[in-house]
């Protein structure tokens, strides 16, 4: 496997188990706020402790508060998962 699919598979490991993770203890409302605070550090993703890892993780989050995409953002992250 090539590093960079390893690495992208690392990431979404991360991304899901945050959507999951925030899906269930945290409100809507703060979960679009982290998600945009992910997405702004994900901006500046060359900084040693934030990432550009942090992108796809905000999009998730906002996604999430957002009826007509959550079920499928679910169902792609559980389809990466799977294969």
């Amino acid at each position: 496997m090539s590093r960079i699919r390893r690495l992208w598979k690392q990431t979404l490991a991360v991304v899901n188990k945050a959507a999951v993770w925030s899906d269930r203890h945290l409100p809507p409302g703060v979960r679009s706020g982290l998600g945009v605070l992910a997405m702004a550090g994900g901006v500046v993703g060359f900084l040693p402790v934030l990432g550009f890892w942090m992108l796809p993780l905000g999009v998730v989050l906002i996604a999430l508060d957002i009826p007509p995409f959550r079920r499928r953002v679910l169902r792609w992250l559980a389809r990466q998962q799977s294969g």
